[in-house]
This record gives structure tokens, sequence and C-alpha cells, in this order.
């Protein structure tokens, strides 16, 4: 796991919480803060995921090519 990964998993944990808590307060500021925080997460998640991904692919090409 990289530190995008891990951020983007803590975000997106955070923002359901935020959500939730607007939700339960009845504060849609706090729902859609949450929200967008939680969106925000998920896409930081799959940066990380796909740079995880990218560095797998150049190991696999060099293990290949030499």
């Amino acid at each position: 796991m990289n530190k995008d990964q891990v951020k983007g998993a803590a975000n997106e944990a955070a923002g359901k919480v935020q959500k939730n808590m607007g939700k339960a307060t009845s504060n849609g500021t706090q729902q859609v803060k949450g929200a967008v925080r939680e969106v925000a997460g998920k896409v930081q998640k799959e940066y990380g995921n796909a740079k995880d991904d990218g560095k797998k692919a150049d190991r696999d090409i060099e293990r290949h090519t030499r």
C-alpha cells in the first residue's frame, strides 16, 4: 500500500462519518461536506491503486525483458 491508498481510505472513512453525523443532526451542510470528502477519498485511493498497478507493470516488463 502506498500513501495515497492509505490517505484515501482514511478520507473516505472520515467522509462517511461526517456525512452520517450530518444526517443524524439534520445538518445538510455537513452531509454535503461529508459526501464530498468521501468521494475525494475514493478518488485518492483509486489514484494510489493506479500508481501501484503501474509500478507492478514496470517490474513485470523489466523481468520479462532480461
